[in-house]
C-alpha cells in the first residue's frame, strides 16, 4: 500500500466515515480483507474497534494484506452475514454473542438475565477457560472466534416509563434471535419480537413494536431514545461481539501473516475492552443531552427485575450447561 494510499485510509478511519476502505485502496498483490459489520455512527464500540483493526492491520501488514471495512450493513445484514463468511464473501465478521442458537446454545450463557454483576465480571469471565474455550466452539462449521468485543449492558426502553418488571405486561419488545432472549421478555409478561437490528428504529417509530432492549451507545448512536418514552436503567444483559473469521480464510495465510494478524486482533480487543466503559458513560450522557429521560431504579426496585428473570436461568440450564453458567455467574 503506497503512503498516499494509506493516508486516505487512516483519514477515513479518523474521521469514523460510514463509507467502505473501498477496495481501491488497496495494492495489487495484496490479501483483501472485506470486515462486515451492522453498525453506524462514529462513537460506537464496535465501530471504533473496527476502524483501529484495520488501520493496525493496513498499516502493520502494509504490502501483505489490506482491511476493508464495511459498517451499518452496507455489505451483508444480520440475516446474511454468517452464510458470507462461510462462503468466503466476507472475512471477518462482529455479530452479537446472540446470533449463534442455530449453531451452539453455549453462548446463550452470556444472553442469560443478570448473570453479570457488570461488565468488568462479564469481561474476567471472556479471559477465563470457560470464556476462551467457546472461541473455538463452533469450528466444526467453520468458524473461528479471534475475540470478544465488549459493549456494555443492556437497558430496556419502552413507550411508557418500565419501573417495575410488571410495566411491561402485553407491550411488544424487539430482541434478537436468541431463544434466552426471548424467554427473559416472555417472563415479564410482554411480547418477544426478532428483528434486524437496522429495523429497530422505524418499528418503534411506527408502534410495530412498543420497547427494545439494548447499550447505551446502541440507544444513543441508532437515536433510539428519540422515539421512546424513556430507557430504564436495568442493566440486566450483556452485549458483546465475537470478532470472528471463517477457519478456511485463517489456513490460507502464511504462517507469519497469520501470527502477525491474531497478534493486532488481541492488542485491538484487549484496548477496546479497555475503553468501553467510557465510551457506555458518554452515550449515556449524550442521551439526557440529547432530550432523553433515563430512569434510575432503587434497590428494591431492581430486586423485582432480578426476580422475575432469574427463572430463566433454570429453563436454559442443560441446553448451556450447569458448570458454564456457573462459571459465568461467578466471575
Amino acid at each position: 500500500m503506497t503512503i498516499k494510499k494509506l493516508a486516505q485510509v487512516l483519514a477515513t478511519v479518523t474521521f469514523g466515515a460510514t463509507a467502505s476502505l473501498a477496495a481501491a485502496n488497496c495494492d495489487p498483490g495484496e490479501t483483501v480483507v472485506k470486515l462486515s459489520h451492522v453498525t453506524g455512527g462514529t462513537t460506537h464500540p464496535k465501530v471504533v474497534a473496527s476502524n483501529n483493526f484495520a488501520e493496525r492491520v493496513n498499516k502493520e501488514l502494509n504490502g501483505k494484506m489490506c482491511v476493508e471495512v464495511y459498517p451499518s450493513s452496507t455489505l451483508f445484514g444480520d440475516s446474511k452475514e454468517l452464510e458470507a463468511l462461510l462462503l468466503g464473501d466476507v472475512q471477518l465478521l462482529a455479530p452479537s454473542l446472540s446470533k449463534f442458537g442455530s449453531y451452539t446454545e453455549k453462548f446463550g450463557v452470556f444472553d442469560l438475565p443478570f448473570i453479570f454483576k457488570d461488565i468488568d465480571a462479564a469481561i474476567r469471565f471472556t479471559q477465563s477457560k470457560e470464556g476462551m474455550g467457546l472461541l473455538n466452539e463452533m469450528e466444526d462449521v467453520g468458524f473461528v472466534g479471534l475475540g470478544y468485543w465488549m459493549s456494555g449492558m443492556k437497558y430496556f426502553s419502552a413507550n411508557k416509563p418500565l419501573i417495575e418488571p410488571t410495566d411491561a405486561k402485553g407491550l411488544k419488545f424487539r430482541v434478537q434471535t436468541s431463544d434466552v432472549a426471548k424467554a427473559m421478555i416472555k417472563a415479564m409478561g410482554a411480547s418477544p419480537q426478532p428483528m434486524a437490528f437496522s429495523e429497530v428504529y422505524g418499528a418503534l417509530q411506527t408502534g410495530v413494536v412498543d420497547g427494545q432492549e439494548n447499550t447505551w451507545s446502541n440507544i444513543y448512536t441508532k437515536k433510539f431514545f428519540e422515539v421512546q418514552d424513556s430507557v430504564t436503567e436495568t442493566n440486566h444483559q450483556l452485549l458483546a461481539y465475537l470478532f470472528m473469521t471463517s477457519r478456511e480464510f485463517l489456513d490460507s495465510l502464511d504462517d507469519d501473516v497469520r501470527e502477525q494478524f491474531i497478534a493486532i486482533a488481541n492488542d485491538v480487543t484487549l484496548q477496546a475492552n479497555l475503553e468501553v466503559k467510557e465510551k457506555e458513560a458518554n452515550n449515556r450522557q449524550n442521551i439526557l443531552n440529547g432530550g432523553g429521560v433515563i430512569n434510575v431504579l432503587n434497590a428494591a426496585q431492581r430486586e423485582k427485575w432480578v426476580n422475575a428473570m432469574k427463572p430463566v436461568w433454570k429453563q436454559f440450564e442443560k441446553a448451556i450447561g450447569k458448570d458454564l453458567i456457573n462459571a459465568a455467574a461467578g466471575s
